[in-house]
Protein backbone atom coordinates (compact mmCIF):
# COMPACT_ATOMS: atom_id res chain seq x y z
CA UNK A 1 0.00 0.00 0.00
CA UNK A 2 2.56 2.59 0.84
CA UNK A 3 4.67 1.58 -2.45
CA UNK A 4 1.44 2.53 -4.15
CA UNK A 5 1.20 5.88 -2.68
CA UNK A 6 4.53 6.80 -3.16
CA UNK A 7 3.85 6.11 -6.58
CA UNK A 8 0.77 7.97 -7.03
CA UNK A 9 2.56 10.84 -5.68
CA UNK A 10 5.32 10.95 -8.00
CA UNK A 11 2.84 10.44 -10.53
CA UNK A 12 0.99 13.00 -9.35
CA UNK A 13 4.01 15.40 -9.15
CA UNK A 14 5.31 14.91 -12.23
CA UNK A 15 2.13 15.62 -13.95
CA UNK A 16 2.16 19.29 -11.72
CA UNK A 17 5.51 19.85 -13.57
CA UNK A 18 5.00 19.04 -16.84
CA UNK A 19 1.75 21.10 -16.70
CA UNK A 20 3.68 24.21 -15.21
CA UNK A 21 6.57 23.76 -17.88
CA UNK A 22 3.86 23.18 -20.80
CA UNK A 23 2.59 26.61 -19.63
CA UNK A 24 5.65 28.35 -18.32
CA UNK A 25 6.61 27.40 -22.11
CA UNK A 26 3.17 28.18 -23.77
CA UNK A 27 3.43 32.19 -21.93
CA UNK A 28 6.42 32.51 -23.45
CA UNK A 29 5.08 32.29 -27.21
CA UNK A 30 1.93 34.78 -26.67
CA UNK A 31 1.94 38.55 -27.95
CA UNK A 32 3.16 40.86 -25.48
CA UNK A 33 -0.12 42.69 -25.66
CA UNK A 34 -1.99 40.00 -23.43
CA UNK A 35 -3.41 40.94 -20.59
CA UNK A 36 -2.32 44.63 -20.74
CA UNK A 37 -5.42 46.34 -21.05
CA UNK A 38 -8.04 47.20 -23.87
CA UNK A 39 -6.26 49.08 -26.78
CA UNK A 40 -3.40 46.84 -26.44
CA UNK A 41 -5.43 43.64 -26.72
CA UNK A 42 -7.32 46.50 -29.43
CA UNK A 43 -4.29 47.08 -31.45
CA UNK A 44 -3.34 43.29 -30.70
CA UNK A 45 -6.84 41.99 -32.47
CA UNK A 46 -6.88 44.47 -35.20
CA UNK A 47 -3.23 43.46 -36.11
CA UNK A 48 -4.21 40.26 -36.35
CA UNK A 49 -7.18 40.91 -38.80
CA UNK A 50 -5.09 42.73 -40.98
CA UNK A 51 -2.95 40.61 -41.18
CA UNK A 52 -4.86 37.63 -41.96
CA UNK A 53 -6.50 39.69 -44.63
CA UNK A 54 -3.35 40.35 -46.64
CA UNK A 55 -2.31 36.62 -45.85
CA UNK A 56 -5.66 35.46 -48.02
CA UNK A 57 -5.37 35.55 -51.62
CA UNK A 58 -7.41 38.17 -53.43
CA UNK A 59 -8.88 35.13 -55.54
CA UNK A 60 -9.98 33.90 -52.37
CA UNK A 61 -11.93 36.72 -50.81
CA UNK A 62 -15.16 35.32 -52.41
CA UNK A 63 -14.92 32.10 -51.34
CA UNK A 64 -17.13 30.91 -48.65
CA UNK A 65 -17.99 27.42 -46.50
CA UNK A 66 -21.51 27.38 -47.98
CA UNK A 67 -24.86 28.69 -49.07
CA UNK A 68 -26.27 31.02 -47.59
CA UNK A 69 -23.12 31.99 -45.32
CA UNK A 70 -20.76 34.99 -45.25
CA UNK A 71 -17.78 34.55 -47.53
CA UNK A 72 -14.36 35.86 -46.71
CA UNK A 73 -15.07 39.51 -48.12
CA UNK A 74 -18.32 39.46 -45.81
CA UNK A 75 -16.77 38.60 -42.87
CA UNK A 76 -13.82 41.41 -43.05
CA UNK A 77 -16.76 44.09 -43.76
CA UNK A 78 -18.87 42.86 -41.27
CA UNK A 79 -16.30 43.51 -38.82
CA UNK A 80 -15.83 47.07 -40.55
CA UNK A 81 -19.14 48.06 -40.53
CA UNK A 82 -19.90 46.80 -37.09
CA UNK A 83 -16.76 48.72 -35.56
CA UNK A 84 -18.50 51.83 -37.01
CA UNK A 85 -22.03 51.28 -35.88
CA UNK A 86 -20.40 50.27 -32.26
CA UNK A 87 -18.79 53.01 -31.92
CA UNK A 88 -21.48 55.00 -32.65
CA UNK A 89 -23.13 53.15 -30.18
CA UNK A 90 -20.73 53.79 -27.55
CA UNK A 91 -20.99 57.55 -28.18
CA UNK A 92 -17.95 57.51 -30.03
CA UNK A 93 -16.96 60.23 -32.47
CA UNK A 94 -16.72 58.76 -36.25
CA UNK A 95 -14.34 60.65 -38.68
CA UNK A 96 -15.30 63.45 -40.91
CA UNK A 97 -14.42 61.51 -43.32
CA UNK A 98 -15.79 58.60 -43.18
CA UNK A 99 -18.17 57.20 -46.18
CA UNK A 100 -21.78 56.39 -46.47
CA UNK A 101 -22.31 52.96 -44.81
CA UNK A 102 -25.30 52.01 -46.63
CA UNK A 103 -26.99 48.27 -45.30
CA UNK A 104 -25.98 46.25 -47.99
CA UNK A 105 -21.93 47.85 -48.17
CA UNK A 106 -20.97 44.35 -46.61
CA UNK A 107 -22.14 42.47 -50.24
CA UNK A 108 -20.95 45.69 -52.40
CA UNK A 109 -17.05 45.83 -51.30
CA UNK A 110 -15.53 42.64 -52.14
CA UNK A 111 -12.22 43.19 -53.37
CA UNK A 112 -9.30 42.39 -51.48
CA UNK A 113 -7.64 46.36 -51.52
CA UNK A 114 -10.91 48.13 -50.57
CA UNK A 115 -12.13 45.52 -48.15
CA UNK A 116 -8.34 45.41 -46.53
CA UNK A 117 -8.82 49.40 -46.93
CA UNK A 118 -12.55 49.56 -44.87
CA UNK A 119 -11.27 46.98 -42.15
CA UNK A 120 -8.03 49.73 -41.62
CA UNK A 121 -10.08 52.44 -41.92
CA UNK A 122 -12.50 51.20 -39.00
CA UNK A 123 -10.08 50.13 -36.75
CA UNK A 124 -8.21 53.35 -36.65
CA UNK A 125 -11.51 55.12 -36.39
CA UNK A 126 -11.71 52.83 -32.82
CA UNK A 127 -8.09 53.68 -32.23
CA UNK A 128 -8.84 57.18 -32.00
CA UNK A 129 -11.78 57.33 -30.35
CA UNK A 130 -11.48 55.26 -27.49
CA UNK A 131 -9.35 57.53 -25.34
CA UNK A 132 -11.51 60.76 -26.39
CA UNK A 133 -14.83 59.07 -25.36
CA UNK A 134 -15.98 59.40 -22.06
CA UNK A 135 -16.44 55.67 -21.21
CA UNK A 136 -17.96 55.65 -18.24
CA UNK A 137 -20.93 57.76 -19.55
CA UNK A 138 -24.54 55.99 -19.76
CA UNK A 139 -25.92 55.15 -23.03
CA UNK A 140 -28.38 53.41 -24.60
CA UNK A 141 -27.30 50.30 -26.50
CA UNK A 142 -29.90 47.87 -28.29
CA UNK A 143 -32.91 49.25 -26.01
CA UNK A 144 -31.18 49.11 -22.61
CA UNK A 145 -28.76 51.59 -20.77
CA UNK A 146 -25.11 50.57 -20.31
CA UNK A 147 -21.90 52.48 -20.45
CA UNK A 148 -19.87 53.54 -23.11
CA UNK A 149 -16.92 51.49 -21.90
CA UNK A 150 -19.33 48.17 -22.08
CA UNK A 151 -20.15 49.04 -25.81
CA UNK A 152 -16.56 49.73 -26.46
CA UNK A 153 -15.99 45.72 -24.94
CA UNK A 154 -18.83 44.58 -27.37
CA UNK A 155 -16.44 46.11 -30.19
CA UNK A 156 -13.48 43.84 -28.93
CA UNK A 157 -15.28 41.02 -28.68
CA UNK A 158 -17.31 41.18 -31.60
CA UNK A 159 -13.23 41.71 -33.39
CA UNK A 160 -12.15 38.38 -31.81
CA UNK A 161 -15.15 36.34 -32.57
CA UNK A 162 -15.11 37.38 -36.10
CA UNK A 163 -11.36 36.46 -36.35
CA UNK A 164 -12.53 33.34 -35.19
CA UNK A 165 -14.54 32.98 -38.07
CA UNK A 166 -12.01 34.25 -40.43
CA UNK A 167 -9.33 31.91 -39.21
CA UNK A 168 -11.40 29.04 -39.50
CA UNK A 169 -12.16 30.35 -43.10
CA UNK A 170 -8.69 30.96 -43.99
CA UNK A 171 -7.27 27.26 -42.96
CA UNK A 172 -10.41 25.81 -44.83
CA UNK A 173 -8.35 27.52 -48.36
CA UNK A 174 -5.33 25.96 -46.86
CA UNK A 175 -3.84 29.51 -45.74
CA UNK A 176 -2.29 29.85 -42.03
CA UNK A 177 -2.58 32.80 -40.03
CA UNK A 178 0.61 34.44 -40.13
CA UNK A 179 1.23 34.72 -36.51
CA UNK A 180 0.59 30.89 -35.80
CA UNK A 181 4.48 30.07 -37.01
Amino acid sequence: MNLYIHTRSARSAASTVAVFLLCAQTATGQAPELGKGWMAEFNLAARQLVSLAEAIPAEKFSWRPGPGVRSASEVFMHIAVGNYWLLSQAGGKIPDDTPEIPPDLEKKVTGKADVIRWLRTSLDAVRQAYPATNRSKTVQFLGKDTTSDSVFLRILVHNHEHMGQSVAYARMMGVRPPWSN
